[in-house]
């Protein structure tokens, strides 16, 4: 892809999201819908194309048809994935937990139309409660057998990896049963993350917020509890196969979420690089500030120019999650080895993360043979 067209996605990007900037120039609408495609903004930029129509540009009618009905698809996902999130919430909650959803659906209602971001699936964080509660120390590991028990009694071949199992509940969602919100590839890093994960939980399935049009409540984390845990999600998946700019603006909207409460929080930033998370956090503040045009007063670190371009030029590369790396396209040996030529490249930049991701993924790898 040529730089001058990815600087001409940017800026329309921007234009989607920011009332400030001028009006880009389009000159390959086709171009344009396959960018926004891969990186899962196609929402978000029918509300460019909208705009663009009531500031007198011409755009084809082929074009606004075609995105017009893109759009539509994706707020009638958004509207089951609501309806799939509040129903799953009751069952859940009738069988004997408490849960949480994460990213996702609990994302859409900091946009500022919470239909125009495409969904994935359903990641729930469960706790079991009445005879196994939480709250009297029950360890992940006991967690992790109560819900895979739960799970397999209705689908005995449910696949299962170190932080959630499938839950093939419904035909039309694909749904995940997080026994930890998230991970780290280094050991060290990753026992501190899940000592401070665990102190937090039982307050987020408790922090309720109202979906969309009226379909009910269901609990997310608190915006506090995301600014961590959402960016050691991204930190994982950047390591595992990428991450795309949906993902970014998922974090774009929560930090403006935080009204801007402190440009560099002392706690936050004792938090992240505690956590090993400081040196990203500088490279998606850069990002964000880039792309997006994050004021600083939003920051939660200062912005990382070095790792924010080696960030964003992955973001470009891969696309949403990865999935157009081309590190999906092969076999799992193959896939095996491109990941470490690839991460071998961050070593440099987050040497703990990049070292311990083979030996991570190979754990993992027996761990799931062990377990499945």
């Amino acid at each position: 892809m040529e730089e001058n067209s990815v600087c001409s996605y940017l800026r329309y990007v921007r234009y989607c999201i920011d009332e400030q900037p001028c009006i880009p120039t389009i000159t390959d609408w086709n171009a344009l819908f396959v960018f926004m495609e891969e990186q899962a903004l196609l929402g978000v930029g029918f509300h460019g194309i909208e705009r663009m129509k009531k500031e007198g540009v011409d755009v084809p009618r082929n074009v606004l048809l075609q995105w017009y009905a893109v759009s539509e698809q994706i707020k009638q996902r958004n509207v089951l994935m609501n309806k799939r999130c509040v129903e799953l919430v009751e069952m859940l909650k009738k069988d004997g937990f408490e849960s949480c959803i994460l990213k996702g659906q609990g994302n859409t209602v900091l946009y500022p139309e919470s239909y125009s971001r495409m969904s994935g699936d359903i990641d729930v964080f469960v706790l079991p409660v009445g005879n196994v509660n939480f709250n009297c120390g029950i360890s992940i590991g006991q967690r992790r057998k109560v819900v895979m028990e739960y799970v397999r009694r209705r689908f005995p071949l449910a696949k299962i990896r170190y932080q959630h199992i499938d839950y093939p509940v419904y035909p039309d969602v694909e749904v995940e049963m997080h026994f930890i919100p998230t991970a780290k590839n280094s050991p060290i890093y990753n026992r501190r993350l899940q000592r401070w994960v665990e102190g937090r939980m039982a307050e987020q399935c408790h922090h309720f917020v109202e979906l969309p049009g009226g379909a009910g409540q269901v609990a997310t984390p608190t915006v506090e509890f995301n600014v961590i845990y959402q960016l050691s999600h991204l930190m994982h998946h950047f390591f595992d196969e990428g991450i795309g700019l949906r993902q970014m603006m998922d974090y774009y909207f929560l930090l403006k979420a935080r009204n801007g409460l402190g440009f560099r929080d002392e706690n936050i930033e004792r938090t992240l690089r505690y956590l090993g998370l400081y040196k990203f956090a500088g490279a998606v503040m850069w990002v964000l500030h880039e792309v997006f045009g994050l004021e600083e007063k939003f920051y939660i670190v200062p912005t990382d120019e070095w790792r924010g371009k080696l960030l964003l030029e992955e973001i470009i590369k891969g696309g949403n999650f990865g999935h157009f790396s081309g590190l999906t396209d092969h076999s799992i040996g193959t896939k095996y080895f491109l990941k470490i030529k690839r991460n071998m490249r961050f070593v440099r930049a987050y040497p703990a993360e990049a070292l311990c991701e083979p030996v991570f993924r190979t754990w993992h790898f027996f761990w799931r043979l062990l377990n499945g």
